[in-house]
């Protein structure tokens, strides 16, 4: 079994105990949505500002792993036509049975964004990608993947793990682990995230996530930081994620 079908089976198990990222909105949500009101986050704290999006209402947009049932039903009651793309079986049925309650359409695909997209050249309007990729040990690959299937003009929505979370222990009180965190290429490490149900993660430096995108050929528009939402760092407000808003 690959590390991408690890997590896939680990997030299921997060979201079956609850997990905040894994349980749907409720029909009183997007009903606001309809009306005007909504929030959708890219890191854990901070709403991603309307003025990032511009108009949505017709445009084709890609939630890249993405899936629970939170951001791509918004989008939804915004006017947009969705497309989800998930490893987790348990996200993508969470989208099905939004779109099902609230009578809206939704492709939704099960996939690994490890792999070339399974869309075509310039695609989408817009791509928006909360954070996910600390799933994955090679960042760059997805990002000229997202630069091939948006349109020119386009826009990609990311958020990202700075890489300082998984320096620390579970109490972030101490510095316990060195970077960057790669359990593949460190067998305790491998045999540590199975033992504690953290999935296969990996660190990632802004090199790799700003630089990433910048030689995929985006330009960088916008961005904000944001904490844990809890923890020893979020008590001492320290950034450890990063948003970004950037152009084809």
């Amino acid at each position: 079994m690959g590390y991408q079908e690890v997590n896939a089976g680990v997030i299921d198990g997060w979201c079956r105990e609850g997990w905040e990222w894994g349980q749907p909105i409720s029909h009183q949500v997007y009903q606001d949505a309809l009306h005007g009101r909504w929030e959708v986050y890219l890191t854990p704290t901070k709403p991603v500002p309307h003025a990032w999006f511009g108009e949505l209402a017709g445009k084709r947009v890609l939630g890249l792993a993405s899936g629970g049932g939170q951001q791509i039903p918004i989008f939804s009651a915004l006017g947009a036509r969705c497309t989800v793309l998930d490893y987790s079986p348990r996200q993508c049925e969470s989208e099905r049975l939004v779109a099902e309650r609230e009578g809206y359409q939704v492709t939704v695909v099960q996939g690994d964004m490890t792999r070339p997209l399974p869309f075509e050249d310039e695609a989408f309007d817009l791509i928006f990608h909360p954070v996910s990729n600390c799933y994955v040990e090679e960042v760059r690959p997805i990002f000229r993947e997202c630069y091939r299937v948006l349109k020119q003009g386009g826009l990609f929505l990311g958020g990202y793990d700075t890489g300082i979370n998984y320096a620390f222990d579970d109490d972030e009180e101490r510095i316990t682990y060195s970077l960057p965190f790669n359990p593949l290429k460190d067998e305790a490490l491998y045999e540590a995230s199975l033992r504690n149900d953290w999935g296969i993660q990996f660190s990632h430096t802004l090199e790799e996530q700003l630089g990433g995108q910048l030689q995929a050929g985006f330009r960088l528009t916008d961005l904000y930081e944001d904490t844990n939402g809890q923890g020893n760092l979020h008590r001492h407000n320290i950034p450890s994620f990063i948003a970004t808003r950037c152009a084809k």
